[in-house]
Parts: structure tokens; C-alpha cells; sequence
């Protein structure tokens, strides 16, 4: 016997073996479809009889193994079904003729056969039949089971009859000689009934009982359980000899002794379970079920058994019994099938015992005997079973390799057609046994299991099996599993090979995120790279600062926060942790580009390049912008940005990544890497807006604006101007989104706090632009604003000492000239912006003005949903001094309506520059040049000086209050002085202040008197050096009138009028009483006068010689004169000229 029998176990001695085959050409198909219907018939109950009998059914059998039948009965074929298709009846006498050649194979041993035909009918199908059964086709077939039944029972017959023949044959006299089918070789020639013979057959002669060995042998296989189970070790003596000179028969007894006793132990169990087994090609019987028995073999429940298993071996007899038998079987080189089949069942045996280290002995031996003439397919067959019983008793790892073993021998040299797809399937099913998952979640928890080396040489195998196969897609997927699972197990030179490797097998089949269906039903999942490159952190990026959203503020306090008012709430405490999953607190625009970070690390020794890597999104429908990246070799974190735009509104999820690497497209989500940290990945998306950029004419600063308030500024633009000069700044909106820009608002806010400004610092007309919208995207608007730079640059303590020690007398200034000129020399070596420029009194120093201008724009779907944008744009400028205005102070003009404004000017330029106000004429000043200038102006009526808003609060600060009504009053003394500056060489001008000089004592010099006074001369006002003429001898009339400008009522007063001579040496004469005479009294009278009212009073004057006169107006002290300030009593000189009478 060449051919094992691997499915066997201890069980099948009380089977009956039948063997089913085709006759002629039938298909696969059609035939493991009756077959399986056959098999599901494995064990029937006999009629009028308590017996069952159990049927052992194989569609292969060598013929060999059935010339074993008389030294094991089970191993004898007593039954053949035999299956077909006929559909002539001119083929039916050629297809009998083969079923009658297919009996006699197996002739020798047959009781009973059965020839199911398909497809033919006719007369032939209604002639009747025992042997034959005819079917029209393999669905109209519904009593298959039921003729197996028949023909079952048939065998059952014929071996009933055959033990009862020997029951009652008394002969005795020549019983035939017993022996295996190598020894038969040994009698050729011999004969049997000489005397040598008997000698050579000392020790086989069988006592008594011994005739009956057969008969019992027929009981076993008939189910006789009564008769043979009664006393399991005296029937198995008689069943096999005993006799010392018989050392094969010897092992026979004792394995038959063990087989006995587990048949005997598992009948109960075997009755129930057998009949549901059936065996396709290939499959392996289930034997006992595990939970029958206890650990030892046993049943639990032996109340039933007591009385029977007197004589029975107790497990631990029967493992030895086992290993005897084994141990002589060794010693026949012949006997090694027996040997091999005795081990399988001694290892099924253990295996329902659970007792795996005495298992893994027998297997072990298994394993080391030799089979000789094996054929590849056998040598397969063989390493499977040795794989399907370590994995019985347990051992995974080496069922996983003897399963391996038998993938190689699928594509040993030694095969014409090498079997890469059974190699193939064969390796999948070794993947548990090494610890080892295609599915790559499985690594991603906790630590690595089972052996990395190994596990790479069989992912290896796999891609080179899956080559050989013809399919490189299974290339790709096992290669990317690989790489991915094991990266870290590989060396740098391994990971060049598996990367090259795998760049060779993409090129012609891209590996995809598709799942692969393999023909055994098993689906290989997709394997993403999320380790090429590693990506250890995610972030949502918001909007740049100039694209943000904002809420419109709404007084119905929509924007109520939903945050708990409660410091530790647990729900609050709860959501917290789920960090990945919760929303951010900014929101994307619909139609805008939107950006997330990974912070990534490229684990190769080479540079690694990634390709059309974007994001996985969901929610709201996202286009994403692939990106490609170039990794350096084992780089540290590396910062990539992913950008995309949400085409539509609503809650987007970030879900992870795609990327493109070595030619797989993977797919990686968020929740399947490791360690990957995430502030959120979860935002909202509002509908469209607007998009605005700005150009200016200016050009860009160098210095970026850090505003407190922490605003981006978008744009920033410098520009450098001397103090007072203006600048125009023209902005040009242009509207590069998709939606219309219907919304625009403009605010200015100075950053610098230190400096005080004067006058409007920017200034802008928005009506002229908005005149301009809605603006159409792809349009542009301009929109001016005015930069009018007016700083105190006054402060300078060095200076101003300098020109207080001029030795200049200011109250001998020649009244006939407004300019004196005072040169200070300059210092050629001084740098004019020396290192240290903030120090105080250095007057060459710049100062810098720093301001935002703010765009606040809205339009389309978004501002009907209450959102805006805001841009900023940035100003910086350096103001550098022009014209200091060191000093002011003020002398009395001729008119009491007028006064003279005395300022010392000094070029701080390295320029020539020209100055000059409304009423002069340019000066001319040097680089470095001082000069004193008078200015006569007219004096100011501040009481029309409109209040601020603050004066009328009724919280307002009197300080506050009182430097609003000054900035004021210096303004509109700027605004009636007009000084300006010009430097001709850079064509620039600008203009002078005198706002930051302007102190108490000088504004009420400035300030128009509340009671002014105004005397008219035959009705001709008199001031300034305006002279009256009148004639020797005329009388003129002189008036004095009197506006009330204060806010309260004054009067009455008395003014007498006292006439002099200036005689131009400082004497004044004043006694004129023959020069001049009052018509009336010299004394005039006002009444009361109430606020805004006027009085006048009425004189004359009799002049009597010719000359200039003088009148001076003196008011009588009294009470109501001394309550009023000296100032408010301020009359104009009044000159008259007496000339001659004509004639």
C-alpha cells in the first residue's frame, strides 16, 4: 500500500467503505453535486433491526489499498456507486460495458453496486432495474437519497449473511492463511500443506477461537456492538495474533485494542454526530466532538457505562498501546502507511483528549517516515494533513509552516505546470498561523505579534506567488502591505529594494483603494500609506485675516454666547475629550480656498516624493487642490498645507488625506493613525462673499504694524513727509471674488499715542466711491484719502535757550518792518540724523506715525445672512521736522482790532526753503537759518468758536474740556494765518503751526474784547493809522459806540475825552485849552447795555488851530468799571488833522 489514507481516524473501523466515481466524461460540477448528496446519506438504521450501520464514503480510492481489506477490514471497498451521462440509448450498451470494467477494479471485494444514469430515456428507462437507477437530468432527481438507503441496506445483507456463514462453518480443518499483501510473496511457489510450511508457520496457529476472527471482524463492520464491545480485550487478542514469533501481527493487537475502546467510549457521541457529515473533495471528516468528553476521554455520566468498560484502557494505556504498535510498525519498511495512518489517529485520539505535547510526538514521527515513490501531488496531500492536524491540537505556528511547506511543493522544479494558484492559496491560509493579518488595522494596535522576519519572507512568497499567478494588482496590494506593516522591521537597503520593487509593479498596474475579491471568497482590504510620509499632527487653518468672516452685531443680541455659565459642568467636562469630532470656532467661506496643516515625517533613508496629495472631506461638497511635496531623507516634522474649496454651505468634516506614493493611491482617515494630534476637524461654511484687494500709490513698508488690538494688517505702506506737508493717497478697490461688493464702510484708527497731532490727520470723501457700487467682481474703485501730517516739533530745550539769549529786544522791534533776521552759525560736522534722535533737544530727529485704515465690506449671499469682511491696510510714515516755530508772542497794534503775532522761525531742512503767510510776502530761509517774524493779524472773536460734544456732557472733564476749547482757538488762528513753507529744490510745500506755541497769555492777546469799542469821526471810523481831517474852525462830530459781546449785561459807563499832542521827542502836550474846544461837555454817557446789544454816544469837537491831534478816550473809575477786567476797556487812538480853511 502505497497511498495513505490521511483522513482516517479510529472511528472509521466500524465504517463501511464506498467509493463513488464518474463514468465517462462528466462534468465537475454536476458530479460533486450528486456527491454531495450521497454523502449527506452516512449512517442508517437498519429495518427490524437496532443496529446502524455507518458508511464511509471517498471518490478516490487506489486500488492497492483495497488488497489491505483482509488484514483491515474497513479498508476493504464493499460498495460502488457509480455516476454518468448517457443521452442516446445508441451509447447505453457502451457506457454498461464501462461500468461493468470499473466493478471489476474492485471486484475482489465488492457486494453491491449502483450505476445512476442521466440524461437518457425511453424503453430503455422503463425496463426495471436494481443496479441501474435513470434520471432525465440532475434537477429531476429527488430520490437519490433513498436508493442510497436501498443499496446501503443491500450491503448490509450481504454482510450479514457472510458473518453468519462463518458463524456456522464447523469445518476447521483448513482455514485459510491470514497475512498482508507484501507477504503473500514469500508463499509463492509454497506449499501450504507440507511440513516445511507448518514449520515456517510456527506461532500461526490459531487456537480455537481464532476461527472465528472474521466472523468478528464482520461484527465490527456490521455493528454488532453487543457481542465484540462486550469484552474489547479478549476479542481484539482473538483478532489478531499474539504470538511472539509474529511481529507484525503484534501491533496490530494493541492498536486494535485502543481502536476498540475509543469506538466503544465515542459510540453514543458518533451515533448522534456522524450521520451529518459528508466529505467533498479535499475536506477532512470531523471525528468526535471535543465537548462529549472530559479532558481525560471520558464521560462524565458513568452510570451508564459502569458494567461495560471494565476491561477498557484507560487514556494514558492507550497512548502507550499507541506507541507500541508504532514502534513495531517502524521495523517493516513496508509498513509505513500503516505506521503513517496509525500516527493520524493516535493524533485525533489525543486531540479530543486535549493533550497536545503527546499529539505533537506522534506528529512528529509523522514527519520522519518515509513514503517511498511519492508523487507531488501526494507529497502536497501529506504536508496539508500534517498542517490541518497541528492546527488540531493547537499548534498554529507549526500548522503554518507545514501549510507553507506544501505551498512550496505546489511549485516544486520537478513540475511541468506548476500550481501558483494553489501555492498562492495555500500561503493565505498560513497567515494565521504566523500572526499575521491582511488587514492592515490590525497593526495599528498595540504592539507588533508573532515574528517579523518570518512574516516578510511570507509576504515575499505571497507577492511573488501573486506574480507568477498573471495578477499584479495582488503584486501591488501584498507589496504595499509590506512596506506599510513592516517599515519598521526593514533596513535601509531593504526599504530601496521593496520601494523600487514596487515602482516596477505600479507602472503597469497602479495599486488603487479598491477592496480585491479572491475566488475562496476571502477580500483583501485596501492598505493606505499612512506611514509614507507619517503625519503626526492636523490642523484647520482659519482664513487670512483679510478674508475672515465677521458677524454683523445685532441690538436683538443674536450673538448671545452659548458657552455654560458654569465653571465645571460634566457635560462640558465629557465633550471634551472628543476633540477630534468638535467644531471650531471659525468658519470657512463657500467659494474660498480654505487650508489645513499636517505636520509630517518622511520615515525613508531617500527623498521621498509624494504626489497628488489632498484632503477627505464630507458633509458639504469639496473640491480639493491636490498638491505635490518632496520630502529630504528622514526629515524632522515638516509642515505641509492642503488647501481645497467648499462649493456649497453647511458643516464640513475634515476625514483625513489622499496621497499618491511610490504609484498606490491611498486613502488615510484621521481616526485609523496612531498618535495624530487634532484640535478639530469639524468647521462651518458660510455662504459666499466678496473678495477685496487693495493697490495703493504708495509703496510698500518694510515695517509690519503690530496693532494691541491683535489685527492682521493685510497691506502695509510707507511714505516719508516733512512736518505739515500733505499727502494724497489713492486706493484702489478692485473685487476679485465671484459675488458683487454691494457694502463698504471706512474707519481710521492711529496707533501712535505718544505724539500729539493737530488738525485731521486722514481724511476721506466715501460718497465719491460709493457712487461706484455695487462693484461687479472683476471691477475697480478708487477711493482718495488725504495724509496731512502736523506734529510739535517745538519741544526743543537747547534751541529755545539759544534763541532766548539773542540779546533781541522785543519791544524796541521796529514796527515798520514785520522780519529781523537772526543768523545762527552752523555746525558743518554735525550729522543731521545723529544715532541718538529721541533724545530731547535734538531738533533733527524723525517721528513716526503709524495709523490703520479699515475696510468693512459685505455683498452677496453672505451679507444677506449677516456676515462681512474686514481688510486692513496699514500706514507708516516718518515725519521729519520742516519749520520750527520756537517762540510766539504778540505786540499791540495800532488798532485795537488788530495785534501783531511775533514767531521765531528756524529751517531744520537741509534745504533752502521760502516762508510766508496770507498777508506777506515770501522769506527766505537757509539751511540751518533762524528768523524772527512779526505777523499782524486780526484779532479773534473765540466766543463764536462752535462746542465740541464733549463740552456739553455732563460727565466731561473740565481739563479734557478746557484742551478741546484750546486745540480749537490755535486751529482757527492757523486756519486766518495761512503760514506755509516751500523748498524748491524737491518741490515740496507743506504748512507751518503754531497751535502746539499757543499759551493763555498770548490767546487773550489774540482775543477780541467782550465790549467793543469802535469811535467814528464825523462818521468816519478812526483806527489804525487811519488820520481824520477836518478844518480850523468846523466843528466835528465824534461818536462812541459800544457792542456788548459778553454774556452778561454791563453799564452804564462815563468816558471823557482828553486831547494831546505827540510832539515825536516823548513829550505830550495835553494842555490844549485854547487849541481846541468842546461843543458840550468832554464827558459822554452810555447807558446799560445788554448782552449782543449796542450804545452810542454823541460829541463834538471845535478845533481852532491847525496841527495833529490826538484824543484819548479815559473811562471814570467806579464800581461798575472796577468789576470788569482791564482789557475790555480797550478804545483806539484817534488821530486828527486840523488842516486850514478854504476860501
Amino acid at each position: 500500500m502505497s497511498v495513505p489514507d490521511y483522513m482516517q481516524c479510529a472511528e472509521d473501523h466500524q465504517t463501511l467503505l464506498v467509493v463513488v466515481q464518474p463514468v465517462g466524461i462528466v462534468s465537475e460540477e454536476n458530479f460533486f453535486r450528486i456527491y454531495k448528496r450521497i454523502c449527506s446519506v452516512s449512517q442508517i438504521s437498519v429495518r427490524d433491526s437496532q443496529r446502524v450501520l455507518y458508511i464511509r464514503y471517498r471518490h478516490h480510492y487506489p486500488p492497492e489499498n483495497n488488497e489491505w481489506g483482509d488484514f483491515q477490514t474497513h479498508r476493504k471497498v464493499v460498495g460502488l456507486i457509480t455516476i454518468t451521462d448517457c443521452f442516446s440509448a445508441k451509447d447505453w450498451p457502451q457506457t454498461f460495458e464501462k461500468f461493468h470494467v470499473q466493478k471489476e477494479i474492485y471486484g475482489s471485494t465488492l457486494y453491491d453496486s449502483r450505476l445512476f444514469v442521466f440524461g437518457l430515456q425511453g424503453e430503455i428507462v422503463e425496463q426495471p432495474r436494481t443496479d441501474v437507477a435513470f434520471y432525465p437530468n440532475y434537477e429531476d432527481c429527488q430520490t437519490v437519497e433513498k436508493r442510497i438507503e436501498d443499496f446501503i441496506e443491500s450491503l448490509f445483507i450481504v454482510l450479514e449473511s457472510k458473518r453468519l456463514d462463518r458463524a456456522t462453518d464447523k469445518s476447521g480443518d483448513k482455514i485459510p492463511l491470514l497475512c498482508v499483501p507484501f507477504e503473500k510473496k514469500d508463499f509463492v511457489g509454497l506449499d501450504t500443506d507440507s511440513s516445511l510450511a507448518a514449520t515456517c508457520e510456527v506461532g500461526r496457529e490459531w487456537p480455537a477461537p481464532a476461527l472465528q476472527r472474521r466472523g468478528e471482524g464482520l461484527k465490527l463492520t456490521g455493528s454488532m456492538d453487543e457481542e465484540p464491545r462486550s469484552d474489547p480485550l479478549t476479542h481484539a487478542f482473538f483478532l489478531c495474533h499474539m504470538g511472539t514469533s509474529d511481529i507484525f501481527q503484534s501491533p496490530t493487537s494493541r492498536r486494535m485494542k485502543c481502536v476498540l475502546v475509543v469506538i466503544f467510549k465515542s459510540s453514543f457521541v458518533f451515533q448522534i454526530k456522524y450521520h451529518n457529515l459528508f466529505f467533498l473533495p479535499g475536506a477532512q471528516e470531523v471525528l468526535i466532538d471535543p465537548g462529549a468528553l472530559t479532558t481525560n476521554g471520558i464521560n462524565p455520566d458513568t452510570s451508564t457505562e459502569i458494567g461495560r468498560a471494565k476491561n477498557c484502557l484507560s487514556p494514558e494505556d492507550i497512548i502507550d498501546k499507541y506507541k507500541e504498535a508504532i514502534s513495531y510498525y517502524s521495523k517493516y519498511k513496508n509498513a509505513g502507511v500503516i505506521e503513517l495512518e496509525a500516527c493520524i489517529k493516535a493524533v485525533r485520539v489525543l486531540a479530543i483528549q486535549k493533550r497536545s505535547m503527546e499529539a505533537s510526538e506522534f506528529l512528529q514521527n509523522a514527519v520522519y517516515i518515509n513514503l517511498q515513490q511519492l508523487s507531488e501531488e501526494e507529497k502536497i496531500q501529506r504536508y496539508s494533513v500534517l498542517s490541518e492536524l497541528y492546527e488540531l491540537i493547537g499548534f498554529h505556528r507549526k500548522s503554518a509552516f507545514f501549510k507553507r511547506v506544501a505551498a512550496m511543493q505546489c511549485v516544486a522544479p520537478s513540475i511541468a505546470e506548476p500550481g501558483w494558484r494553489a501555492c498562492y492559496k495555500l500561503l493565505l491560509e498560513t497567515l494565521p498561523g504566523y500572526s499575521l493579518s491582511l488587514d492592515p488595522k490590525d497593526f495599528s494596535r498595540g504592539t507588533h505579534r508573532g515574528w517579523a522576519a518570518v512574516q516578510m519572507r511570507l509576504l515575499h512568497e505571497l507577492v511573488y506567488a501573486s506574480r507568477r499567478m498573471g495578477n499584479p494588482a495582488l503584486s501591488v496590494r501584498h507589496l504595499s502591505f509590506l512596506l506599510q506593516t513592516m517599515l519598521d522591521f526593514l533596513s535601509d537597503q531593504e526599504k530601496k529594494d521593496v520601494t523600487q520593487s514596487l515602482e516596477n509593479y505600479t507602472s503597469k498596474c497602479p495599486g488603487t483603494m479598491e477592496p480585491i475579491a479572491l475566488p475562496g471568497g476571502l477580500t483583501l482590504p485596501p492598505v493606505p500609506f499612512t506611514k509614507l510620509p507619517i503625519v503626526r499632527h492636523v490642523k484647520l487653518l482659519n482664513l487670512p485675516a483679510s478674508l475672515r468672516p465677521h458677524k454683523m452685531k445685532s441690538l436683538l443680541g443674536q450673538n448671545v454666547s452659548a458657552k455654560s455659565p458654569f465653571i465645571y459642568s460634566p457635560i462640558i467636562a465629557h465633550n471634551r475629550g472628543e476633540e477630534r469630532n468638535k467644531k471650531i470656532d471659525f468658519q470657512w467661506v463657500q467659494g474660498d480656498v480654505c487650508e489645513v496643516q499636517l505636520m509630517v515625517y518622511n520615515p525613508m533613508p531617500f527623498e521621498l516624493r509624494v504626489e497628488n496629495m489632498g484632503l477627505l472631506t464630507s458633509g458639504v461638497e469639496f473640491e480639493s487642490l491636490p498638491a505635490a511635496l518632496s520630502l529630504p531623507a528622514e526629515s524632522g516634522l515638516y509642515p505641509v498645507t492642503l488647501v481645497g474649496v467648499p462649493q456649497t454651505t453647511g458643516t464640513i468634516t475634515v476625514n483625513g488625506y489622499h496621497t499618491t506614493v511610490f504609484g498606490v493611491f491611498s486613502d488615510c482617515l484621521l481616526d485609523n493613525l496612531p498618535g495624530v494630534k487634532t484640535s478639530g476637524s469639524t468647521v462651518e461654511v458660510i455662504p459666499a462673499l466678496p473678495r477685496l484687494q487693495i493697490s495703493t500709490s504708495l509703496p510698500r513698508s518694510a515695517h509690519s504694524l503690530q496693532p494691541s488690538s491683535g489685527d492682521e494688517i493685510s497691506t502695509n505702506v510707507s511714505v516719508q513727509l516733512y512736518n505739515g506737508e500733505s499727502q494724497q493717497l489713492i486706493i484702489k478697490l478692485e473685487n476679485i471674488g465671484m459675488e458683487p461688493l454691494e457694502k463698504l464702510e471706512v474707519t481710521s484708527k492711529v496707533l501712535t499715542t505718544k505724539e500729539k497731532l493737530y488738525g485731521d490727520f486722514l481724511s476721506w470723501k466715501l460718497e465719491e466711491t460709493l457712487a461706484q457700487f455695487p462693484l461687479q467682481p472683476g471691477k475697480v474703485a478708487t477711493f482718495t484719502v488725504n495724509i496731512k501730517v502736523k506734529l510739535d516739533f517745538s519741544c526743543q530745550e537747547n534751541l529755545l535757550q539759544d534763541l532766548s539769549d539773542d540779546g533781541i529786544s522785543v519791544s524796541g522791534f521796529p514796527l515798520s518792518s514785520p522780519f529781523r533776521q537772526v543768523v545762527r552759525p552752523r555746525v558743518e560736522g554735525k550729522p543731521v540724523n545723529p544715532p541718538e534722535s529721541n533724545k530731547a533737544g535734538d531738533y533733527s530727529h524723525v517721528k513716526t506715525l503709524e495709523a490703520i485704515l479699515n475696510f468693512k465690506y459685505s455683498g452677496g449671499p453672505g451679507r444677506t445672512e449677516g456676515y462681512y469682511r474686514s481688510l486692513s491696510l496699514g500706514l507708516h510714515i516718518e515725519v521729519e521736522p520742516s519749520v520750527f516755530l520756537t517762540r510766539v508772542s504778540t505786540l499791540p497794534a495800532t488798532s485795537t482790532r488788530q495785534c501783531h503775532l511775533l514767531l521765531d522761525v528756524f529751517n531744520s531742512t537741509e534745504h533752502e526753503l521760502t516762508i510766508s503767510t496770507r498777508s506777506s510776502e515770501a522769506l527766505i530761509l537757509h539751511a540751518g537759518e533762524c528768523q524772527r517774524m512779526a505777523i499782524q493779524v486780526d484779532k479773534f472773536n473765540f466766543e463764536s468758536v462752535p462746542e465740541s460734544p464733549g463740552e456739553k456732557g455732563q460727565f466731561a472733564n473740565p481739563k479734557q474740556l478746557e484742551e478741546e476749547r484750546q486745540e480749537a482757538r490755535g486751529l482757527e488762528i492757523h486756519s486766518k494765518l495761512g503760514i506755509c513753507w516751500r523748498i524748491p529744490s524737491l518741490k515740496r510745500s507743506g504748512e507751518a503751526s503754531v497751535e502746539g506755541l499757543l499759551n493763555q497769555l498770548v490767546l487773550e492777546h489774540l482775543q477780541l474784547a467782550p465790549l467793543q469799542w469802535d469811535v467814528l469821526v464825523d462818521g468816519q471810523p478812526c483806527d489804525c493809522e487811519s488820520v481824520a481831517a477836518c478844518q480850523v474852525g468846523d466843528p466835528v462830530r465824534l461818536e462812541v459806540r459800544l457792542t456788548n459781546r459778553s454774556p452778561r449785561s454791563v453799564g452804564p459807563f462815563a468816558l471823557t475825552v482828553v486831547p494831546f499832542q505827540d510832539h515825536q521827542n516823548g513829550v505830550h502836550n495835553y494842555d490844549l485849552h485854547d487849541t481846541i474846544s468842546f461843543v458840550g461837555s468832554s464827558t459822554f454817557y452810555l447807558d446799560a447795555v445788554q448782552p449782543s446789544g449796542q450804545s452810542a454816544c454823541l460829541g463834538a469837537l471845535l478845533f481852532l488851530y491847525t496841527g495833529d491831534f490826538f484824543l484819548h478816550i479815559q473811562f471814570h473809575e467806579d464800581s461798575t468799571s472796577k468789576e470788569l477786567p482791564p482789557s475790555w476797556f480797550c478804545l483806539p487812538s484817534v488821530h486828527v488833522r486840523a488842516l486850514e480853511a478854504q476860501a
